[in-house]
């Protein structure tokens, strides 16, 4: 299968990596979704219920600090690595990621080629006027304050750069998401369940448009027999040879 992968990529002028969960557990960040994982202990709190009042907008971003503090400082792992070297030798356009913690980011992939479908946790912004805020002057602003940050610029709303549920997917990335699936010629699944839609749609998408699909996941996926290579094993140790 190594061989058969090594090949695809060697072939491919256009690779799309798409990544999920899965990438960045050996980094320390566990499957959130998971029985006895942290959002049963820090459950989300939905879009509508955050906007409802200053005390929800508090109790969301007091829950998503503890959260982070909870994973602690992580780095990225050697899926991260790969796709980075990928990108650097050219073969690899663009990542398509499902995850929020920024480590395409950190491992040296370019801001142009990460099309992030759920926002960055790494971060928080204002809904009104877009500007950023970092996540240590919140942690400040809700030990000094009573209620929920606002805005330093328009004190408009101030929420993670995170997409919650019962959010909007964002317009822009879903575009370039698509633009960018039909035009590789590889699209790579890397870590992903592909149970969450929309976003689940666009390794589908590759395959009917001619590309071929390779899903590198532990578990099976619902698109598994769609595939042209499917690896069942840690991302890692699949993708490590791509790392010189």
């Amino acid at each position: 299968m190594e061989d058969t992968l090594r090949q695809f990529v060697t072939e491919a002028e256009r690779i799309v990596g798409f990544t999920g969960a899965g990438i960045s557990t050996e980094c320390g960040i566990p499957d959130f979704r998971s029985p006895g994982g942290i959002w049963s202990k820090y459950k989300p709190i939905d879009f509508q219920t955050f906007l409802a009042s200053p005390e929800m907008r508090r109790e969301g971003l007091f829950r998503y600090l503890k959260i982070k503090e909870h994973v602690g400082e992580v780095q990225p792992g050697r899926g991260h690595l790969a796709l980075a070297e990928l990108a650097r030798n050219g073969r690899l356009t663009h990542i398509v990621t499902q995850n929020i913690d920024g480590l395409h980011q950190a491992s040296g992939v370019s801001e142009e080629q990460i099309i992030e479908l759920h926002g960055n946790g790494t971060y928080a912004k204002c809904l009104d006027c877009g500007a950023r805020h970092e996540l240590d002057w919140v942690a400040s602003e809700l030990d000094r304050n009573p209620g929920a940050p606002a805005c330093m610029k328009c004190s408009g709303i101030v929420k993670t750069a995170t997409i919650s549920f019962g959010q909007a997917m964002p317009e822009a990335e879903m575009i370039r998401a698509e633009a960018a699936t039909l035009q590789c010629d590889l699209f790579m699944v890397i870590g992903s369940s592909l149970v969450v839609q929309p976003a689940a749609g666009f390794p589908v998408i590759a395959k009917q448009n001619g590309a071929r699909l390779v899903i590198i996941n532990r578990e099976p996926t619902p698109i598994d027999r769609l595939a042209d290579l499917v690896i069942h094993r840690d991302i890692g140790d699949v993708l490590e040879m791509f790392l010189t």
